[in-house]
């Protein structure tokens, strides 16, 4: 008899489904996936505000809107619009170069406007182009870590404006990777550079509005910047959550978890002898090399119970960069809770225990990740042997200064 009323109750809620008409996503979209982008939100008018002017943009692949239409394509078709110019940042304004590459300027094969390159000959945009323009849009996807260039270019995109005064307009994007948590080393003033370009943690938490509006003042740009704010989002959304479609971007990006672990294993790059997974499928998540015993190293992280990650002893070979074409022996990350995982602290755990498994293995390109780290501290403390925990603990207060300092910039909850 049960067995029937399921049937029953089966077949009548296929009649009322058919009756009621298609099913799409947005009906069945779960609760908290009614975020709008910055992008998606002046679209929806049109772009009024933009009538009667000339436009540039700062995009990638990125610059898109749920539906996967580029912000160039939604401009070129805008009403009384006039884009005039497109800047491509690092890889590119089509996503395509490699990482460092320098990138040439060109025509947009779609819309036949000018590209101009922030990642050539230089990194600002030129004042002949930007006298030109009334406005200049900068609507890029980035991941919340200090030493990815997007910000640093939107500084100089700032202070070209601000100099030859252009309005300018970030079209806001989530945090992919959560903008509660911040971790890891505040950069030093000594150690700005195109991958530190501002006194940030290395995992900071802040939406490309938001530290467009701390730099603008701490830095006193002086630009004419307004920021279209996302509707529907708060600081614990996570990409997950947002309902949008990941687009990569930049190569060795390709997934969410991959910002997410990048946030600490981007300082692998400034280790001379560990392989940091470029040249593979999984870049960041897989670190190793032909010395090393991925084994015991899986076994040693594993035995910390380091919260919302596990270790699995891996053997990868890169097709690039460091080790290219040599077998690697190492380790794959695994995270298991995004919310629990700490991306820096796995990563000085992780040094720290290749430290001690391989004594003198570890070789640093000691300017290289002084840069990332923001300063030669944490280095210092590695090649000392310094157990993880007091590093991460010592890490406390300049984290609570930075909450303190941010927080009048905060535009989300």
């Amino acid at each position: 008899m049960f067995q029937r009323a399921a049937y029953q109750l089966a077949f009548l809620f296929a009649v009322f489904l058919f009756s009621a008409g298609p099913v799409t996503v947005a009906d069945v979209r779960p609760e908290g996936r009614g975020i709008r982008t910055g992008l998606e939100v002046a679209s929806a008018g049109g772009f009024k505000d933009l009538r009667g002017k000339k436009v540039g943009v700062v995009t990638n692949p990125t610059g898109v809107d749920r539906h996967l239409v580029s912000l160039i394509d939604l401009l070129a078709g805008a009403k009384g619009v006039e884009l005039k110019a497109i800047f491509g940042p690092e890889h590119g304004a089509r996503g395509a170069a490699a990482a460092g590459a320098k990138v040439a300027d060109a025509k947009d094969a779609a819309t036949g406007t000018p590209v101009y390159s922030l990642f050539g000959a230089s990194r600002s945009p030129a004042d002949e182009v930007l006298k030109r323009l009334d406005v200049i849009i900068f609507d890029i996807q980035d991941i919340g870590v200090r030493t990815y260039t997007y910000l640093a270019t939107l500084i100089k995109v700032m202070e070209a404006a601000a100099k030859n005064k252009v309005e300018v307009w970030v079209l806001d994007r989530p945090v992919p990777i959560g903008g509660e948590t911040v971790e890891g080393p505040l950069l030093s003033k000594s150690f700005e550079s195109f991958v530190g370009p501002h006194p940030l943690p290395l995992r900071h938490g802040l939406t490309a509005g938001e530290f467009a509006r701390l730099v603008n003042g701490e830095r006193k740009i002086g630009a004419r910047l307004k920021v279209i704010k996302m509707e529907g989002y708060t600081r614990r959304g996570w990409y997950g959550d947002s309902g949008l479609i990941w687009v990569a971007p930049s190569p060795n990006i390709p997934s969410v978890d991959t910002a997410l672990v990048y946030a600490g294993m981007v300082l692998v790059e400034g280790v001379e002898t560990l392989s940091e997974g470029r040249g593979t499928t999984r870049p960041f998540r897989l670190v190793g090399a032909p010395w090393l015993d991925g084994r015991r190293l899986a076994k040693t992280l594993n035995s910390l119970g380091l919260p919302g990650v596990l270790f699995r002893a891996a053997w990868f070979k890169p097709s690039f960069s460091k080790f290219s074409g040599e077998e690697c022996s190492g380790v794959e990350l695994h995270v298991t809770d995004s919310r629990a995982y700490r991306s820096v602290a796995v990563a000085v755990h992780l040094l720290s225990a290749i430290g001690k498994q391989h004594p003198g293995k570890l070789k640093f390109r000691e300017r290289a990740f002084d840069r990332l780290a923001g300063t030669d501290s944490l280095r210092k403390a590695l090649e000392a042997g310094k157990r993880p925990a007091p590093i991460i603990s010592g890490w406390k207060k300049e984290l609570a200064a930075f909450l303190k300092r941010r927080a009048p910039y905060l535009l989300y909850r």
